[in-house]
């Protein structure tokens, strides 16, 4: 077992660094985007006058700023030099505000709107889906939900996103349209704050429910309806095993793994924010951070959030690995 999690971890760790110096290089391959230049640019299109000599110290210190100085390895030595010490750099956009005080001003959000939909949706589903493949495939509710499941599936969440504005928000005012809260109120933990933020989350909230729980139903479903056609679940029930048992120890097991597996990767992905389902409710997340981020060529934001999703989705896939054999005994430490 801790030859299994040294090898594990070493995995996990090589993916993140790999991840990580692709996420540094590739902002710096694309052509024409020098972040000095930029910032420049706007500070003169708002009407600054810069003499010439102030330019070139203003470049100066700008590049050493944004860790441009040098070869481009003696900047990815320093680039993870800043990293080890906590520091992604400043935001181009929102200069000097550093990057981590935007990441943790909208991570809140993020987890807390998608972490809670994306549990939510996978435990209803996964409930869901293996009553109906097992015990409860000729009940009407199963084919019901599962017609429903079908229906919502293929609608992408953003449409279904401005389909619950436009009811719940315009034709029916029932709930804000849009923010995480109320415009100038100030953020305190009280009963006030805690009802506005979930009345401005529940749209976001609903959509994304809707989607993740039709998929994680039929995901369920399909799987124990094949395990229950095995040959281990036939002879479990020839041989007068009670079903609570065939159920528990025959089909629930072999059917979470993968289950618990796709919820480890879509939790990781949280960091990355459902983008357009934030732009849509003008939620305050990760995803709207990207997005501005892409819109000012800010790439030490989207460097910072792609850094935070791929540390993540490691992470949570090394959990899963180590957990797997106390889910699936056919899974062992090898």
């Amino acid at each position: 077992m801790i030859r299994f999690f040294i090898r594990r971890v070493i995995v996990a760790l090589l993916v993140i660094f790999i991840g990580i110096t692709i996420v540094f290089f590739i902002p710096r391959a694309i052509p024409k985007l020098n972040p000095v230049e930029v910032m420049i640019r706007r500070l003169q299109m708002m009407g600054t006058y810069l003499d010439p000599k102030s330019i070139e110290l203003m470049k100066t210190s700008l590049i050493k700023l944004y860790g441009l100085e040098g070869s481009i390895f003696e900047q990815y030595i320093k680039f993870w030099q800043s990293l080890f010490s906590g520091d992604l750099g400043p935001s181009f956009s929102s200069f000097p505000t550093p990057v981590i005080v935007l990441i943790k001003t909208a991570l809140p959000w993020t987890i807390g709107l998608l972490a809670t939909t994306s549990i939510l949706s996978w435990i209803i589903g996964t409930i869901l889906g293996v009553l109906a493949g097992y015990s409860a495939r000729n009940k009407l509710w199963a084919r019901i939900f599962e017609i429903l499941a079908n229906a919502v599936r293929p609608i992408p969440y953003y449409v279904l996103s401005l389909i619950l504005l436009l009811l719940l928000s315009y034709v029916l005012p029932i709930f804000p349209t849009g923010g995480g809260f109320r415009m100038g109120m100030k953020i305190t933990f009280n009963i006030e704050t805690i009802i506005t933020i979930l009345e401005h989350a529940f749209l976001p909230a609903l959509s994304l429910l809707i989607v993740g729980i039709g998929g994680w139903f039929l995901n369920m479903r399909n799987l124990t309806t094949l395990i229950v056609k095995e040959d281990y679940v036939t002879f479990a029930q020839l041989a007068k095993i009670s079903n609570k048992t065939i159920f528990k120890n025959y089909v629930l097991k072999n059917a979470l793994l993968p289950q618990i597996t796709g919820l480890a990767l879509q939790l990781g992905l949280i960091f990355n924010g459902t983008i357009i389902t934030e732009l849509v409710f003008g939620y305050p997340g990760l995803g709207t951070l990207v997005y501005e981020a892409v819109n000012n060529s800010d790439y030490n934001v989207v460097m910072g959030v792609s850094i935070f999703s791929i540390v993540a989705v490691s992470l949570g896939t090394l959990i899963i690995d180590i957990i797997s054999p106390l889910i699936d005994p056919r899974v062992r430490y090898r």
